[in-house]
């Protein structure tokens, strides 16, 4: 694939899930500890995404650093918006934003706040 056709390809994926995790190996086994960390507080937040492994195609594995102009992987895009990688998503989380976003987003989550 060229540049272009990558970065094409990489703006379907993000616009076509409400969740997606750009992540070395997959959500059954990653490949790195900061994607393991991502995975781990998905999964927790029982929340549905589609995780897309970089080290399968190392055209998608430059191209996603590209699109977000982010240097490191795994990146979490919701809404079609980069939330971050691991450091902020975990922060995120601990601080509850990230659960706020889902909710702002209208994605389920197990951590939904209850509305009256």
């Amino acid at each position: 694939m060229s540049e272009q056709e990558v970065q094409d390809w990489i703006g379907k994926k993000v616009a076509g899930r409400d969740v997606v995790l750009f992540m070395k190996g997959t959500r059954q086994f990653p490949q790195c500890g900061f994607s393991s960390q991502v995975v781990q507080i998905l999964d927790y937040l029982g929340v549905d995404y589609e995780d897309i492994n970089v080290l399968e195609d190392m055209s998608i594995r430059e191209g996603i650093k590209a699109f977000s102009n982010w240097p490191t992987i795994p990146q979490l895009y919701i809404k079609g918006e980069f939330v971050g990688g691991c450091d902020i998503v975990r922060e995120m989380f601990q601080d509850g934003e990230l659960q706020q976003l889902l909710d702002q987003k209208g994605i389920a989550n197990n951590a939904q706040t209850q509305t009256a």
